[in-house]
């Protein structure tokens, strides 16, 4: 899928310069949920053969410091991102494959930001990581 006028938009928008790697960045992203940081290198390459490993890094950086991209690493697991951010959802994920899925809030709206004592802190986002195995991997 080729970058669209709306991803420069979205870069704009957060204040980042368009560019072709910061495009390719996102359109990779924006097309695979849960990408790894390799898969996002290789997807790329595809269409710009001569980007840098340390220019992907680079740039997932700054779409994920800029708020267009979430970072997530559940346990024993690589670095994924994703396009979905600022509605703080949650991931199931499963012990067999791996497999990644968004899953909202269990009640309401983001109730998880309430802590049973937050100490003093100011919450803004909470990460909660479902465990079990996949509808796939189930079957016997």
């Amino acid at each position: 899928m080729p970058p669209t006028t709306e991803h420069s938009e979205m870069l704009r928008a957060a204040s980042l310069r368009v560019t072709r790697p910061r495009l390719a960045v996102l359109d990779a992203v924006l097309a695979n949920p849960h990408v790894d940081t390799e898969t996002v290198y290789r997807t790329v390459r595809d269409t710009l053969p001569v980007v840098s490993r340390q220019a992907v890094y680079d740039v997932l950086a700054a779409l994920t410091t800029a708020g267009l991209l979430r970072r997530i690493q559940p346990s024993g697991s690589v670095a994924r991102y994703e396009s979905r951010v600022g509605d703080n959802h949650h991931h199931l994920v499963c012990r067999s494959c791996g497999a990644i899925e968004d899953v909202d809030c269990a009640v309401g709206e983001a109730p998880c930001l309430t802590a049973s004592q937050p100490r003093g802190y100011t919450i803004d986002e909470a990460e909660v990581v479902y465990w079990g195995t996949c509808p796939r991997c189930s079957v016997p």
